[in-house]
């Protein structure tokens, strides 16, 4: 099907010149953006965006999907990272599939609903015959864009590390279910719709030796890699008892470095491990809401971006953060670069590239992230005629005046939001079984 985005007032495109475009039309045939003009016709729907402001659609790149089941949970509210993982792990080991992807459908519509159109997902445990494909399925059925990972934990209690033994798997098990869903469900391809990595949990959850394998065999497959690392004071504790060094030198050391390979939250990085991520081209997942929720501190953002390290958003499970909106997270990036380091050290437009641009480039899709024609018509729509945005003299300074929630959003050309509604599911029917599904984990 072709739409034409009519006359929007300003297209925020994102492009490598940064173009900002006004009054200009946008045209997409199938899944691809396929003319940029002023004054285009259609024979496919027209889509008036006279008092909208039209960016590429928000990219997230770290969530754990299962976690929108146990948002705002007594004992973890107030609990830095390791008590508040703690306090979850027997919550979580009573999920199964239904769990699994259910929580995916709320997770990816209340990320829909704030602009994005891609996001990954981190699920590093599979109690009670949970699979990766169950939220694969919960992806297809929304329409976003997916880049589901095979987390894994293997290194349980007994043996020194955070998680109970119920919920680690034996190492050749991972292994062997990270290359079934590699082949049964990632595509290389331009405009692919899943494309899976590996991911094991943490240097506090898996062997060395998993680490290592997992980087061996995702390269064997071509396909990306994702952990966390330095995400707080206890972390690099843990890494200097452990192993005797910084996490980045550990990542270093088993091959966790690369243009294929994003890290989340890296709070704790100092100067010479982000020279390293610079000069190796590894990305890094920022998550400051749950940064700030789990007390984990603010994250060097500024001196990554000015030595080169890619960096795009993420809104971290919603046990950790609570809410799933990239736009938050974009202007929380601002907030507390600023506040650390002055007013001047980033802009709202900057926060949006990141947020857009940056977070595709740390996912390796050079196809999304910009309003261009040949470009995958990945594309939000806001509008700037209302309360949120009413007085504002820089409607395209959205991270600063609103709105907070997508008008239309398209993803590979197919309209997933329209007026503010998802359109690829039933959401009332979605939330009523979610509830259902928090309430009996709580009994």
């Amino acid at each position: 099907m072709e739409y034409l985005i009519r006359n929007a007032k300003t297209i925020l495109t994102m492009d490598d010149d940064g173009r900002e475009l006004s009054a200009a039309d946008i045209r997409i045939t199938g899944g691809q953006i396929s003319e940029i003009g002023e004054g285009l016709q259609t024979t496919g729907e027209v889509v008036n965006a006279a008092s909208a402001v039209v960016t590429p659609g928000l990219v997230n790149t770290h969530h754990h999907l299962y976690q929108t089941l146990t948002r705002a949970v007594p004992g973890g509210q107030d609990a830095l990272l390791f008590g508040w993982l703690q306090t979850l792990y027997p919550i979580w080991s009573r999920f199964g599939p239904d769990e699994m992807r259910v929580s995916t459908l709320a997770g990816l519509a209340e990320l829909a609903l704030s602009g994005c159109t891609m996001s990954s997902d981190h699920l590093y445990l599979y109690p009670n015959g949970a699979r990766l494909d169950d939220t694969i399925d919960g992806a297809r059925e929304i329409g976003l864009r997916f880049h589901p990972t095979r987390g894994a934990m293997s290194i349980g209690e007994s043996k020194g590390g955070l998680p109970p033994d119920s919920l680690v798997e034996a190492e050749a098990a991972i292994l062997k279910d990270c290359i079934r869903v590699i082949d049964a469900f990632h595509d290389p391809a331009d405009g692919a719709m899943v494309r899976v990595g590996v991911a094991p949990c943490s240097p506090f959850s898996v062997s060395r030796d998993l680490m290592r394998d997992a980087a061996i065999l995702a390269r064997d497959k071509a396909v990306m890699l994702h952990t966390h690392l330095a995400e707080n004071d206890e972390d690099i504790a843990y890494s200097k008892a452990q192993f005797g060094c910084r996490p980045g030198q550990y990542a270093e050391e088993l091959g966790w470095v690369g243009d294929d390979v994003w890290h989340a939250h890296c709070v704790k990085l100092d100067s010479t491990e982000i020279d390293l991520f610079a000069h190796t081209r590894t990305g890094v997942a920022h998550c400051p809401c749950s940064n700030c929720r789990l007390g984990s501190g603010i994250a060097p953002v500024r001196q990554m971006r000015d030595a080169g390290v890619k960096v795009g958003l993420g809104v971290d499970g919603s046990a950790s953060n609570d809410l799933g909106n990239l736009m938050d997270e974009a202007r929380q990036m601002m907030l507390l670069q600023r506040v650390a380091q002055g007013a001047d050290k980033m802009s709202a437009r900057e926060a949006l590239r990141i947020a857009t641009r940056g977070g595709a480039d740390v996912l390796g899709r050079a196809d999304c992230g910009q309003i261009a024609v040949g470009k995958r018509a990945d594309i939000a729509i806001w509008d700037v005629s209302k309360l949120e945005s009413a007085g504002s003299w820089d409607p395209a300074a959205l991270v600063l005046a609103g709105p907070r929630r997508v008008r239309d959003l398209f993803v590979e050309g197919r309209q997933v939001v329209r007026d503010g509604q998802i359109t690829t599911i039933d959401l009332p029917r979605v939330i009523e079984v979610q509830n259902r599904l928090a309430a009996g984990l709580q009994g």
